[in-house]
C-alpha cells in the first residue's frame, strides 16, 4: 500500500505541475503563493495587469445560481470610456488552471483582451469559481469540502450561464464569447441550453473540447489510464491548488534537474511553436489556478468513454440525480443553426484532437468558420507571439462581419 500511495504522488507531481511548466525552478514558482496569501481590496485583475498598461477597467460581482461569486472585469481602450462603451460586447472564457489574466499575460500588442479592447470592443472577462480573483461563496469556505463539489458542468450551466445573463442585463444586447480550451466546452454546453444561446451574437472557440477520445498527449493518457483522478479524491484531495504547502512540494520535486519540464510540457499539450519561454517566470506569477479534482475527473471520464456528457456518478446516483443510469449527453444538435460559430485549431494540439474536432462538427447544425494553423499547440493559441496575425485578426473579422453594429468598431 505504501509503495502504490508512494507512486501515485510521484505521478501527481509530474502530471499536475507539468502542465504550466517551461524551464523554471522550484523556488521561482515557490516565491510568489499568491492564492495562499489574503486577498487586499486592491488586489485585483484590474489592478495587477489591466490599469497599468493604461487600460479603463472596471469590476463586478456575479452571483451564480448556487451562490458562487464570480468576478467579472470591464475593459475598454486606452482612449475609451467604460461607462460609455459603443462598441459590442465580448465575453472571454478562459481555461483549465488559469483565470482571467490569461488573456493579459503579454503585451498590449500581443494580448487578445488588450487587442479586443484597442479594437473599439466592450470586453468583459470571466473568472469561473475556485480562481484566484473570483469572491467565494455566499455560505461555503474554500476550506470546505462542499466548496469544489463540482466540474466543467457547473461552469457551464452555473458560471457561463450567469455571466453571460450579466453582462446582457447591463448592456442590453447580445453578446460575443470567446473560450479556450476548457472555455469551449463551457461554451458548448451552455449553447445546448435555449435561454443561454438566445442572448448569444456569435462565438469564437479556441482549442474546442467537447470528445475527447482521441486526446494524444502520452502523459495525459497515462494519467488517465491509472485512473489518477479517482485516487486523488480517494487521497481527500478536492481542491487542486498547486500554490498550496502541498503544490508548492510537487514543484520542488519536479523541476529539480532531474525532469526537463519544457519537453513535459509538449508531452502533453502538444508542441507549441510560438510560446515565449522568456516569459515564463512572469506567467507563473498568475498561473496556475486552483481548480476541483472532480472538475479533473469529469475530464478524464470523457477521455475514457468518448462522451459528451454530463458528470458520471455511477449508476444509483446517476439514477437518484438524472433519473437514468448513465448520464445525460449534451447534445451539440441542439446549438442552433443560427448562431454563427468560428473555430481556430492546430495541427500539433495533442488535447483538442482534429478527428475529435471533427466528431463535433458532425453534430453540429451549421458549419462554422474555421482556421487551421498546422504547426500552433495547445499554449499557441492564447500566448503565441504571433497570435494577433495569425489568430485574432482572423477572429476579429468574423465578429464584425456578425456585429449588429459593425461601423462603430
Amino acid at each position: 500500500m505504501a509503495k502504490s500511495m508512494a507512486a501515485v504522488v510521484v505521478v501527481v507531481r509530474s502530471f499536475l505541475l507539468c502542465l504550466f511548466s517551461s524551464q523554471i525552478a522550484a523556488a521561482q514558482f515557490a516565491a510568489t503563493p499568491t492564492s495562499l496569501r489574503p486577498r487586499l481590496p486592491n488586489d485585483t485583475l484590474c489592478n495587477h495587469l489591466i490599469l497599468p498598461a493604461g487600460y479603463p477597467c472596471s469590476e463586478h460581482t456575479v452571483q451564480t445560481k448556487d451562490g458562487y461569486l464570480l468576478a467579472l472585469h470591464r475593459v475598454s481602450s486606452r482612449t475609451g470610456n467604460i461607462s460609455e462603451q459603443q462598441g459590442p460586447p465580448v465575453l472571454l472564457q478562459h481555461g483549465l488552471f488559469m483565470g482571467g489574466d490569461a488573456w493579459f499575460l503579454d503585451s498590449p500588442e500581443q494580448s487578445l483582451g488588450f487587442i479586443l479592447a484597442d479594437h473599439g470592443f466592450d470586453v468583459w472577462v470571466g473568472n469561473v469559481r475556485g480562481t484566484r480573483w473570483s469572491h467565494g461563496h455566499v455560505s461555503l469556505s474554500e476550506k470546505d469540502k462542499d466548496f469544489w463539489d463540482w466540474s466543467w458542468q457547473e461552469l457551464a450551466l452555473h458560471d457561463l450561464a450567469d455571466m453571460i445573463c450579466y453582462i446582457n442585463s447591463i448592456t442590453n444586447t447580445k453578446i460575443f464569447v470567446v473560450g479556450h480550451s476548457q472555455g469551449t466546452i463551457m461554451s458548448l454546453a451552455a449553447f445546448t441550453q435555449p435561454d443561454i444561446v438566445e442572448m448569444v451574437e456569435a462565438a469564437a472557440l479556441l482549442c474546442p473540447i467537447s470528445y475527447l477520445g482521441h486526446v494524444s498527449a502520452p502523459f495525459v493518457l497515462r494519467m488517465v489510464n491509472m485512473h489518477l483522478d479517482q485516487m486523488i479524491l480517494v487521497m481527500g484531495i478536492h481542491e487542486l491548488n498547486f500554490r498550496s504547502d502541498w503544490g508548492i512540494n510537487l514543484v520542488d520535486s519536479i523541476c529539480d534537474g532531474h525532469v526537463d519540464c519544457n519537453d513535459l510540457l509538449s508531452s502533453i499539450t502538444g508542441k507549441n511553436c510560438c510560446f515565449n519561454n522568456s516569459r515564463v517566470g512572469f506567467y507563473l506569477e498568475y498561473e496556475p489556478h486552483p481548480s476541483s479534482s472532480k472538475n479533473l475527473r469529469h475530464l478524464f471520464q470523457m477521455i475514457r468513454k468518448d462522451t459528451f456528457s454530463k458528470y458520471d456518478y455511477g449508476l444509483f446516483k446517476n439514477l437518484k440525480l438524472y433519473g437514468q443510469l448513465k448520464p445525460p449527453i449534451f447534445d451539440l444538435g441542439h446549438i442552433p443553426k443560427s448562431l454563427p460559430l468560428w473555430i481556430a485549431y492546430g495541427g500539433n494540439d495533442d488535447l483538442a484532437d482534429v478527428t475529435d474536432l471533427q466528431h463535433t462538427l458532425k453534430e453540429l447544425q451549421s458549419k462554422p468558420e474555421l482556421l487551421y494553423l498546422e504547426n500552433y499547440g495547445h499554449v499557441d493559441f492564447l500566448l503565441s507571439v504571433n497570435a494577433k496575425k495569425d489568430v485574432y485578426d482572423h477572429m476579429i473579422r468574423f465578429f464584425r462581419s456578425w456585429g449588429k453594429s459593425s461601423s462603430s468598431y
